[in-house]
């Protein structure tokens, strides 16, 4: 029985990475590595210190200990200049359904600030656990996030599903032993075929899920 879903947020519920994507840019522009959208969208749903490790590594660079504050704070302050994050379409429709008949979680490698904030501003009072890129030691694509949230909303495995969109992300989510639903909105469908379930869309998603609720 379906008693929870789980939900990455940056690509899932709100559009946002293009934003967060351009800010990386930005801040690893200004040490000297040229990076560009594609570059993030492939390694979405690793945290702040994943994606600075992982951007420095394709470099041939080691980043030190004192790049990993002082990078993640540039690149949120860019983020919160440039930010112009929308829901995508259908989100409300698919999740509204959902909020009445079992408990929802989201889980991102964001910074806490920001996942906070824009999860206050779409969707008050709709998720029971939220953890983000601050609450783990590992991020995606260790199991670890998702399953602190599994422990978090008292459920078993088999009665959660969740939904993701990136490679980092489904690699997480099936490492933890969790049914999968990925939705290609920044990287080709190929690229997400880990995933239990790729569809194309939320309103594809909406369908799937009312069949279940």
């Amino acid at each position: 029985m379906l008693k929870a879903v789980i939900f990455d947020m940056d690509g899932v519920l709100v559009d946002s990475m293009p934003y967060h994507a351009d800010a990386w840019i930005t801040v690893f522009d200004n040490e000297g590595i040229k990076i560009k959208r594609e570059d993030i969208y492939e390694i979405e749903g690793s945290n702040h210190v994943g994606i600075i490790r992982l951007i420095f590594g394709k470099s041939g660079r080691i980043p030190a200990p004192e790049d990993f504050y002082r990078l993640t704070e540039k690149k949120k302050e860019v983020f919160k200049k440039i930010n112009k994050v929308t829901v995508f379409n259908g989100i409300y429709d698919c999740i509204d359904p959902l909020r009445h008949k079992c408990v929802l979680g989201v889980v991102s490698g964001s910074n806490k600030a920001i996942v906070r904030e824009l999860i206050e501003k779409f969707f008050p009072h709709t998720f029971s656990v939220i953890v983000t890129g601050n609450d783990v030691l590992e991020g995606k694509p260790s199991p670890e996030p998702y399953l602190k949230a599994v422990e978090m909303l008292k459920i078993q495995k088999d009665e959660c599903i969740v939904i993701e969109n990136a490679p980092l992300g489904v690699e997480s989510a099936k490492r933890a032993g969790l049914f999968c639903i990925a939705i290609p909105t920044y990287v080709e469908p190929e690229k997400l075929k880990n995933a239990d379930l790729v569809l194309p869309d939320h309103v594809r998603l909406k369908e799937y899920l009312s069949l279940r609720i």
